[in-house]
């Protein structure tokens, strides 16, 4: 599973406030024994989220919604694992088509 560096922070968050401490530090144990991919972006990938944001400007998408899109390019995949319907039901892929949302879509 691909977990882009921008949207750890926001696990963690998430975990916290609903999970509890422990969950976030199994999270964290998680990334420590490297059980997610954790990706960065590249110059080249900021500026394809840069121009994702000029893009959907009205959504005002953060970094870590642009880092998934943009990644989601780079793996070649349509497929997240998100609750953001929001977002990701709006934005087209950069390669095409729709995103699969799940658990929505499954």
């Amino acid at each position: 599973m691909v977990v882009p560096a921008p949207v750890t922070a926001e696990v963690d968050h998430l975990l916290r406030r609903h999970g509890g401490p422990q969950a976030a530090r199994r999270f964290l144990e998680d990334l420590v024994e490297a059980r997610f991919d954790v990706p960065t972006l590249s110059r080249d990938e900021y500026e394809m989220a840069l121009a994702t944001h000029n893009k959907y400007a009205d959504l005002d998408l953060g970094l870590a919604d642009l880092s998934v899109v943009v990644l989601a390019y780079r793996y070649r995949t349509r497929r997240l694992l998100t609750f953001d319907d929001r977002h990701f039901r709006t934005v087209e892929p950069l390669q095409g088509g729709t995103f699969s949302l799940f658990p929505a879509d499954a």
